[in-house]
């Protein structure tokens, strides 16, 4: 990555790509998408376990999720982006397995994701808000990460602009209509940001349930993610040049429009109305253990 801090009056902090290719072996390359999204992956399986851990919850659960989670969200999130660009893979049908060249959807990993954690809950009888909650930090840290690989891809940019932070495009990743312009509003940079805020936040109230009370009830860390992130993801999508589209409409700010309705109902359902949210199995979790140490029954309050 070439950052390169210039003294004009003000700061400018201009963003340029080195290129989708962290290193060549002759006909094998690695590129820095794929790397982010492993890292981004292992990162978060990692602390998954940990919170795992202060819940004194076999991390054990976790790792068996992550492992059916990267076969459904992955899949689900590359079928989601191209269904909305199918126009163009029509053409080019072999592209349509290229994931290592971008194109993924984080609403479509997502949703896999909440489909396979359903499947796996209900097989294994665990709440599956309990088992949502410990991913949901890992989760938003992932697309925090995972946010970079944009950069180096030159692609989810936003219009073109001219302030103190911006991003060059080469001429042949530019829109058609913007093509003489080379600066675009750095949006993977908006996100990654927004993403580590609401991260910053669900930590908070995580170690702040471990230590005072009354407890969050089952659910709440999942809700805040639904909401925090849509928001955000919500004002940013409306910069970008690339959104997938259903006629006039920006496919993502439409979903998010819908997370944020479902994390406020979903909250006021558990705070106002004091009652739990529809889970897959009663929130007792058996047979869940820690060595030799079996985890009580999940207090339904959490």
């Amino acid at each position: 990555m070439a950052i390169f801090p210039m003294l004009l009056g003000i700061t400018t902090f201009l963003f340029t790509s080195p290129g989708p290719i962290l290193v060549k072996f002759g006909p094998l390359a690695i590129r820095w998408y794929g790397l982010l999204i492993a890292s981004a992956v292992l990162i978060g399986v990692s602390l998954s376990r940990y919170l795992a851990k202060r819940r004194n919850i076999n991390p054990d659960i976790l790792s068996d999720l992550a492992i059916w989670l990267v076969i459904a969200a992955i899949p689900s999130a590359r079928l989601y982006y191209v269904l909305f660009q199918w126009q163009d893979y029509a053409q080019h049908p072999a592209d349509i397995v290229a994931i290592w060249k971008g194109g993924i959807a984080i609403h479509g990993a997502i949703l896999g994701g909440i489909i396979a954690s359903l499947i796996f809950a209900r097989i294994q009888k665990i709440p599956f808000w309990q088992l949502a909650d410990l991913v949901a930090p890992a989760l938003i840290l992932g697309q925090a990460i995972g946010r970079w690989g944009n950069f180096f891809n030159s692609e989810a940019f936003g219009r073109p602009t001219d302030l103190p932070w911006k991003l060059f495009i080469p001429a042949l990743r530019r829109p058609p209509e913007w093509r003489d312009y080379e600066y675009f509003h750095p949006t993977f940079l908006y996100e990654s940001l927004w993403d580590l805020l609401v991260f910053g936040l669900l930590l908070t109230l995580f170690f702040r349930d471990l230590q005072q009370s009354p407890r969050l009830k089952l659910g709440t860390l999942s809700l805040v993610y639904l909401l925090s992130y849509s928001a955000g993801r919500f004002w940013i999508e409306g910069l970008r040049t690339d959104s997938l589209m259903l006629g006039p409409l920006r496919i993502a700010q439409v979903v998010s429009l819908v997370g944020i309705i479902i994390g406020v109902a979903g909250l006021v359902w558990l705070y106002v109305f004091r009652r739990n949210l529809p889970d897959v199995v009663r929130a007792e979790p058996q047979n869940w253990h820690s060595g030799s140490e079996t985890i009580p029954p999940a207090d339904n309050s959490h």
